[in-house]
């Protein structure tokens, strides 16, 4: 047995939150094949009386994802909606400034919704704060969620759609803090016209819920002082504030790649206190919470992508082919966003299908699931619930930028309606299993139902459309006695240990 031990506590009612589900939402942008080629492939052989691909529909399913952040991205900045409503043949095509290619106007705001409606998702729809602005989000409103007996919403029935979207969680723009983004704004500027959008548009629809730009990571040199300003203008507008953030492994130095998730724990805690202090400023009584609605591993296609031709339609854009490393960093990162899910109430993996995804598709060919495909369905399937704060001890490693990593890397969610436990935990150890030793002597009765592993000798192997050789067991050895569960995590191993109450 590994002398590197570790320990866990759960108790039922050491509870951080209820789960809001839309923590495992995801993102599709008009860029590079993730609509075109992506979700849509009229020609495709599985390809229904829609044009959608019912390979990718089926894997969207199991992956449950419950909302998908939609039209983008860098692209909404540039985006007319009315472009993509209404006869497809009279749509224009339109020069895309935000990724350098030609957008078709084929797939818009009614076609996404009816896709988004067969996947089982919400749709968190962005409207555009770049090139337009106060008018043009109010009228997508209208013309999404009104009823009838009005200009844009008998628009939308005219064009075939009688009853409302009723979409409930919109984004205000999209990174505006950056200077890439069409329309890039001061935190003062976008922070004013956020709270004029917000109010017009919850005077159309009360209802909805608003998602203010933060940061575009939190290396942005503005960054705090951007949400603290943005904030300050929209506290009593909003519901939401954006976090975004990718990783990548460029000096290939795993041990300090997979910490990168204590520095999106940080960049967590330090926007919820940015929240704070504006709540607190202006003697408020709500919280203003969190959306993580970009965030992944982002780095294998930044040297292809340079190679792009200009203008073209639906290009292979930023196509990262994901390796075993990449799924363990991703786990983590799930791991560290449910420890906040009493303020993360909302996360999209950037993004779906094709670019930076978790399914890719050929074209005329199949879809099939990269590395990352499995923490993110794990999660998403197991972890509905509520999420414990596990008491944890383990022991530690030192990385380039990084103190006191925990080897253990590890939380719980509490599912009391079915009567499930389901501990998610990943071993950062390098050479060495993990003895994992959790008492649970709170859960009376409960058996290991399943302890699925996924493991891989090569840090760098892959999936391809041929090949899945990185994918989960369901081998691994917990046990439970006495109300203690053991298990040995392998080493670099990513774990989900389901246990129920016995029947």
């Amino acid at each position: 047995m590994t002398n590197n031990k570790a320990k866990m506590i759960l108790e039922k009612d050491f509870k951080i939150s209820e789960i809001d589900n839309r923590i495992y939402g995801s993102f599709i942008e008009h860029l590079g094949r993730a609509v075109y080629g992506g979700i849509y492939e009229p020609g495709h052989p599985q390809a229904d009386e829609n044009g959608f691909r019912q390979d990718v529909i089926e894997m969207v399913k199991e992956l449950q994802v419950p909302i998908v952040r939609y039209p983008g991205g860098n692209f909404v900045s540039g985006y007319n909606w009315e472009d993509g409503v209404g006869p497809v043949e009279n749509r224009p095509r339109r020069l895309d400034l935000a990724w350098r290619t030609t957008e078709t106007n084929e797939m818009g705001t009614n076609e996404f919704m009816k896709w988004a409606k067969l996947v089982n998702a919400e749709v968190n729809m962005a409207v555009n704060l770049g090139t337009r602005g106060i008018d043009a989000a109010r009228n997508l409103v209208e013309y999404c969620n009104h009823p009838g007996g009005s200009y844009y919403s008998d628009l939308r029935i005219s064009h075939g759609y009688k009853e409302p979207h009723k979409i409930k969680t919109w984004c205000l723009g999209n990174e505006m803090d950056g200077p890439w983004q069409i329309g890039h704004k001061t935190a003062a500027e976008y922070g004013r016209i956020a709270q004029e959008a917000a109010k017009v548009m919850k005077w159309v629809d009360p209802t909805i819920e608003l998602v203010a730009c933060g940061s575009s990571n939190r290396n942005m040199p503005t960054f705090a002082d951007w949400e603290a300003t943005v904030l300050d203008y929209t506290y009593d507008h909003v519901d939401y504030i954006s976090l975004h953030q990718y990783y990548g492994n460029r000096d290939n130095d795993i041990a300090n790649y997979l910490a990168l998730s204590l520095e999106m724990d940080d960049f967590i805690r330090s926007v919820i206190s940015i929240a704070d202090y504006i709540k607190a400023k202006k003697r408020g009584k709500k919280n203003i919470n969190l959306s993580f609605d970009e965030w992944n591993v982002w780095y294998h296609s930044n040297e292809a992508d340079k190679l792009i031709e200009p203008w073209s339609i639906a290009p292979p854009q930023l196509e990262d082919h994901y390796n075993f490393e990449d799924a363990l960093l991703v786990g983590c990162m799930l791991i560290t966003m449910l420890k906040h899910a009493d303020r993360l109430k909302i996360a999209c993996l950037a993004q779906l299908v094709n670019v930076i995804a978790p399914i890719m598709t050929e074209e005329n060919g199949p879809a099939w699931k990269q590395t990352i495909f499995y923490p993110y369905m794990h999660t998403s399937v197991y972890g509905r619930g509520v999420s414990l704060n596990p008491i944890i001890s383990s022991p530690k490693y030192d990385s380039k930028d990084f103190t006191d990593v925990p080897y253990l890397e590890a939380t719980a969610v509490y599912n009391e309606e079915n009567e499930q436990l389901t501990i998610f935990a990943v071993n950062r150890h390098l050479q060495d299993s993990l003895h994992l030793e959790c008492d649970i002597r709170n859960f009376e009765d409960y058996e290991v139902i399943e302890h699925i592993v996924l493991e891989n000798d090569d840090l760098k192997q892959t999936n391809s459309a041929k090949d899945t050789p990185v994918a989960p067991h369901s081998n691994g050895n917990a046990a439970i006695d006495g109300g203690l569960v053991t298990a040995a995590l392998p080493k670099l191993s990513w774990n989900v240990i389901r246990l129920a109450k016995r029947k």
